[in-house]
């Protein structure tokens, strides 16, 4: 029965896969409580409904690659994960074990189903995945993302994958599907900073902290190569810096490879995992896009791309809770990352309890008058005089 508003937001287990959904009906503006799962999709605003200013999300647009691939990693698990690794079961069991491991680090269901979805497009038989395409940005490196709204842990998300990649890998080192040498992409020095919980020899790894793999497990974890940084240090040589008797010319993507990963020495096949990608994407021409967002964007890619030319990209990892890509323009449609294959959204997040839930401001009573309007929507003319007043002295 359909209701104008919602009585009881959280309406999930953040450890349960979602048994219902609060659904939407934009002609009506009305909520109703549905069944089974939401759709994977996200809310494009229409031009009339920005400009009316109306309370209206405007119209859903599904991701049909996730809602083709979500059922089939649901029936695949229910058959108890055909066609994986030993060392791929012993994660899942000891990730799924709560009686005895996980008592208090639960993992959410959104992280292990996020990760389960990379394990089944890498591991599951070939024959179950006919008909899913999956296309890039016209890179030569393969890239899957990952649609996690803020606050669902995207970096334990991360530790997960760096753990059931470089496990496999060591225990069969000529299996191309994995690797043991991952490099984790930053879009700032805080990002960069906070992530160094990812490298197993950081005292607060996560890896340890959310008993992501056990003791037998954690020796042969130690074995990877694993390093974070920010997509700075991916800019070119400068070939003119320095005096003339030192100027060296265009720098080789081998030369490139070394100064920018010394740690990885000879690797190759290299893991890329970048965090918060809707800053990695493929500028073009035609579109209009912020300076500086378009450097930052041309810098990280193109940095990606002399990797996988010196030593080769085995796959990219892309996490974001908004994965389109920021031009600047309002219209949504052609911008959405075509290489998503999970998602779950900040509806999804809110009815499982795993963000806090928004309140609008509607009014404020601190301001008796005929409009009841809020200081804080309307600051401006309550603080106008002050804004150029010179502090009094401590």
């Amino acid at each position: 029965m359909a209701q104008k508003g919602i009585d009881k937001l959280i309406i999930s287990s953040p450890f349960e896969e979602p048994k219902e959904h609060w659904l939407y009906i934009r002609e009506t503006q009305s909520f109703e409580k549905k069944p089974g799962r939401r759709k994977a999709g996200y809310w494009r605003s229409l031009g009339e409904t920005r400009k009316a200013g109306a309370d209206d999300p405007g119209i859903f647009v599904p991701i049909e690659l996730v809602n083709q691939i979500r059922p089939r990693v649901k029936k695949w698990r229910e058959n108890n994960y055909p066609n994986i690794t030993g060392t791929t079961r012993k994660l899942l069991q000891f990730w799924y074990d709560i009686e005895h491991t996980r008592r208090d680090k639960r993992l959410f269901w959104c992280q292990l189903e996020a990760v389960e979805t990379e394990i089944w497009l890498t591991e599951a038989n070939p024959a179950e995945k006919q008909g899913i395409e999956i296309l890039n940005d016209g890179s030569d490196w393969e890239r899957q993302c990952l649609k996690l709204a803020t606050g669902t842990g995207k970096t334990v998300v991360m530790a997960m994958i760096i753990a059931w990649q470089s496990l496999n890998k060591i225990a069969s080192p000529g299996d191309a599907r994995f690797s043991k040498n991952i490099l984790i992409i930053a879009p700032g020095i805080t990002v960069r900073d906070r992530l160094q919980v990812l490298k197993p020899d950081n005292p607060d790894n996560f890896y340890q902290d959310f008993i992501l793999v056990d003791s037998s497990m954690w020796q042969d974890l130690l074995q990877a190569k694993i390093m974070v940084t920010n997509w700075h240090t991916l800019a070119p040589y400068n070939e003119n810096y320095g005096p003339k008797v030192i100027k060296k010319g265009p720098e080789s993507d081998e030369a490139f490879f070394r100064r920018v990963l010394p740690d990885f020495g000879g690797a190759h096949n290299i893991l890329i995992i970048n965090d918060e990608a809707h800053h990695c994407h493929r500028p073009r021409e035609d579109e209009v896009e912020d300076r500086e967002e378009q450097e930052k964007a041309t810098i990280w890619i193109e940095g990606i791309d002399r990797i996988n030319r010196a030593r080769g990209v085995l796959k990219a990892y892309d996490l974001t809770a908004t994965p389109f890509k920021p031009t600047g323009k309002t219209n949504q449609v052609e911008k959405l990352f075509t290489w998503i294959v999970s998602d779950f959204g900040l509806n999804d997040a809110i009815e499982s309890g795993l963000v806090k839930t928004p309140k609008v401001a509607v009014r404020d009573d601190s301001i008796a008058g005929p409009d009841l309007k809020s200081k804080f929507f309307h600051i401006y003319e309550h603080v106008r005089e002050d804004l150029n007043r010179r502090a009094e002295p401590n």
